[in-house]
């Protein structure tokens, strides 16, 4: 039985429990759940089948039979019931039916059938044990996929709405959170309207995964919020964040890079606490990162930040962006970094089109991480 409930994945639980019982005990074995995202009330009409191990012909029999009488008697007196079928041309079928229960939830129903003789009370209890087992680990299931669609959900409302930035200044986000496999980190960006025309474009990923990382990085990010209204220069405004986090112990620490675009001078000037840097893709379609000083993560109380001021042209696509995006398993970080570097984008390109390019040309819908990525790009100035 050590072979049911190796992934968090239902379908695959419900085809080891199916592949469990068909070795051990029967001839043909179905296994029919309810939806994830069932409500106890809901009839047990909403049943579908994931699995099924053993004779097809067999099963099929029993779908022009009342099998779901037996189901769903089954689960209403929640235990193992046995029964038997007349098969087509007068063979006997036995059949036992095992709801899958765990803590006064029911998940679905197993039905193990055979042709030879009716299932004995200890084959009944070998049944239900490898049920409970395969209920106990959709349990699991479940309440990761509650707590990710949490996260998600959070995550979402945080992302979906940052402040915009001066007519002056085009911008584009996306977010990938990662595949189902893993719950959701703390990726986030922001843009925030300063005086004078100028914008602080924000990218910050906090450490860690699930919900604690998800409210963390809302906290990160409403400091940020209040701490860049003072306008304060970008070095100052990392060093502010990080005394305030790091007086809060429960904070996580947090990667954070700021950039301050301003129109007027056609200059950027960045600061970075832990974060790789930004890339700048120019008119012809070439790329380039920028170096810059960085220095600790957020809320690790050192506050040792520094700026550097590049200029920027209107030809130019400033692209900020969290590890996921370059960061591949085994691989080291100069080298991921070297081969955003060498990207060459289609030149004429708005700035959707090509951070979308961008997130192509480097796999990011297979990223091992998160992804957060921001581009902007100054406006022509007309007149």
């Amino acid at each position: 039985m050590a072979a049911i409930g190796t992934t968090l994945d239902e379908r695959r639980t419900g085809a080891e429990l199916a592949a469990f019982l068909a070795e051990v005990l029967c001839d043909a074995v179905a296994v029919d759940l309810f939806p994830q995202d069932r409500e106890p009330d809901d009839p047990p009409g909403s049943l579908r089948p994931v699995a099924a191990a053993g004779r097809g012909d067999l099963l099929d029999d029993l779908r022009r039979t009342p099998r779901g009488d037996v189901l769903v008697r089954a689960l209403d007196e929640g235990r193992p019931l046995t029964a038997s079928f007349t098969r087509a041309g007068g063979n006997r079928l036995a059949a036992l039916s095992v709801p899958l229960l765990a803590r006064d939830r029911a998940f679905g129903v197993v039905l193990a059938v055979r042709t030879d003789h009716v299932f004995t009370d200890d084959e009944a209890a070998v049944a239900h044990y490898a049920a409970r087992l395969a209920a106990a680990h959709l349990h699991h299931a479940a309440e990761h996929h509650a707590a990710r669609k949490t996260v998600l959900d959070l995550q979402e409302v945080l992302l979906l709405a940052p402040s915009q930035p001066h007519p002056n200044l085009d911008v584009a986000t996306r977010y990938l959170p990662l595949g189902s496999g893993a719950l959701v980190g703390g990726d986030w960006y922001e843009t925030v309207r300063l005086h004078y025309g100028r914008t602080l474009l924000v990218i910050g990923d906090v450490m860690g995964h699930g919900l604690d990382a998800a409210v963390d990085m809302n906290a990160y990010r409403s400091m940020l919020r209040y701490v860049a209204s003072t306008d304060l220069p970008p070095h100052r405004i990392l060093r502010q964040m990080d005394t305030s986090m790091s007086e809060d112990g429960n904070r996580r620490p947090a990667t954070c890079l700021l950039a301050l675009l301003d129109p007027a001078r056609g200059t950027v000037a960045f600061s970075s606490a832990g974060h790789l840097p930004p890339a700048v893709f120019h008119r012809d379609g070439t790329g380039e990162l920028i170096g810059l000083s960085v220095g600790p993560p957020l809320g690790t109380g050192f506050s040792d930040y520094d700026s550097a001021t590049v200029p920027l042209t209107p030809d130019d696509t400033l692209l900020m962006f969290t590890d996921g995006l370059v960061e591949r398993r085994g691989e080291d970080i100069d080298a991921s970094l070297a081969r955003l570097a060498r990207l060459h984008v289609q030149p004429g390109l708005d700035v959707s089109h090509l951070l979308d390019e961008v997130l192509d040309r480097l796999g990011a819908d297979a990223a091992d991480d998160d992804v957060a990525a921001l581009a902007a790009r100054l406006r022509h100035r007309v007149g």
